[in-house]
């Protein structure tokens, strides 16, 4: 998994998408274009939604499942950052998120799953 802060949308390969047991008709179709950062446009397969859990704290998250080939299974942009509380550090290598009054941090490698990955969200 990769946090970009760059990133404008959350990113699953399908690769990613296919070993959650998932096929195309989960997906919710989308006409959505992105461009990578040479400014290539590509069409996304679809969205799905998916309960992301990490660490203790689980939100549901909104990904484009895209034919790119990465060197992430997922890929988390400034939506999920914002919308998760957390500052994440590339320097320090972790994330540092709040779950109510208390703050986590969250190094890279750690605990992630999928609770649900559910197209009816």
């Amino acid at each position: 998994m990769l946090v970009d802060g760059g990133a404008s949308v959350n990113l699953m390969p399908y690769t990613t998408f296919r070993k959650l047991g998932k096929g195309p008709e989960d997906l919710i179709e989308t006409d959505i274009m992105l461009k990578d950062f040479r400014g290539n446009a590509s069409k996304t397969r679809g969205a799905i939604n998916v309960e992301l859990t990490i660490r203790s704290k689980t939100l549901l998250t909104t990904f484009f499942v895209i034919d790119g080939k990465g060197s992430y299974s997922l890929l988390l942009g400034h939506d999920w950052i914002h919308a998760n509380y957390c500052v994440p550090s590339s320097m320090h290598q972790c994330l540092i998120q709040w779950h109510g009054d208390n703050v986590e941090l969250v190094h890279a490698d750690d605990s992630m799953s999928i609770a649900i990955a559910d197209p009816m969200y």
